[in-house]
């Protein structure tokens, strides 16, 4: 049940890229990024409401159960952690191209790997460490394409931002399974929907001041901002989407590690548009690099079956 759910999160996140893609061309970073948190923040309230002052959710997915305060310092560090990772990511989204920008983001679960096992001591079978190979070869395979685009891995600031965005977003990843694995298993025992409504307000205020003192006060002076249709709809993807994720993560024997690395997946969906839809440069070669990918998701899925 836990695979079947990071697969259907994987397919929605490739749509979100796109339309994060769509509402960034020739328009201001901060303001769509503010919407999308203000849009999830609007989407999630109503949830928390109605499970704190009525027994209309009780016994549903979505009901919320009453937190403690200390509780909610931990989410509001999951909401500095995602929105670091958002604020790099959605910069780089801006200035690299969608076939690029893609397959970088589908190899950041090594880096969830790496912390899956030095901290929360996961094991992976011999199908799963073959998927992990390939996806570490298919970074270095893409390197070397960004290079004939004019991206330099080791000094293009936008490269930079998006490598800082995939090792945030990791960390980000290692911390929810530590938010919602039960107490006894040496977890906080969070409630999934606890974690996902409330991180996504805090976050929304978080964001509401970055763009008050960072971007209102300069905005006649950098790209201005236009309203888009594409804009609500990440917000909706990437939450049906969050949802799929936070669910699989509760469910017993769920992996961090294939969980993070299947949602990589989206890349199909990012990268097709991009080669049908935007026209981008050497597809072919990064064809190559994305079945890498692709094949690495299969093992990992044989792995996990």
């Amino acid at each position: 049940m836990w695979i079947s759910l990071a697969f259907l999160s994987a397919l929605l996140l490739g749509f979100y890229d796109v339309f994060k893609k769509k509402s960034l061309v020739n328009n201001a970073v901060i303001p769509v990024l503010f919407l999308n948190t203000l849009f999830s923040s609007l989407l999630f309230l109503p949830v928390i409401l109605l499970s704190h002052h009525s027994d209309l959710l009780n016994n549903t997915l979505l009901y919320i159960p009453p937190m403690e305060w200390y509780q909610h310092g931990y989410i509001m560090l999951k909401s500095c952690i995602v929105l670091t990772s958002w604020i790099c990511g959605y910069f780089a989204l801006k200035h690299l191209p969608l076939t690029l920008v893609g397959p970088i983001n589908a190899t950041r679960p090594v880096l969830v790997l790496l912390g899956a096992i030095l901290i929360l001591g996961e094991s992976l079978s011999i199908w799963q460490w073959v998927g992990v190979t390939l996806s570490v070869i298919s970074f270095f395979l893409l390197s070397r394409t960004g290079k004939k685009e004019g991206f330099d891995f080791r000094h293009n600031q936008w490269i930079l931002l998006l490598i800082l965005a995939a090792v945030s977003g990791a960390a980000s990843g290692l911390y929810d399974k530590y938010l919602m694995t039960p107490l006894s298993d040496g977890g906080l025992g969070m409630d999934k929907m606890a974690v996902q409504s409330w991180y996504n307000l805090y976050q929304c205020c978080l964001m509401l001041g970055v763009m008050l003192v960072l971007w209102f006060p300069q905005r006649h002076h950098t790209t201005p901002f236009r309203w888009h249709w594409s804009i609500p709809l990440i917000t909706l993807f990437l939450s049906i989407a969050d949802f799929a994720y936070f669910y699989a993560l509760s469910l017993p024997g769920a992996m961090i590690a294939v969980v993070s690395m299947v949602r990589r997946g989206s890349v199909l969906v990012s990268f097709m548009w991009g080669v049908l839809v935007l026209k981008e440069q050497n597809a072919k070669q990064k064809l190559f690099d994305l079945l890498l990918v692709l094949l690495s998701l299969i093992c990992l899925y044989i792995g996990s079956s």
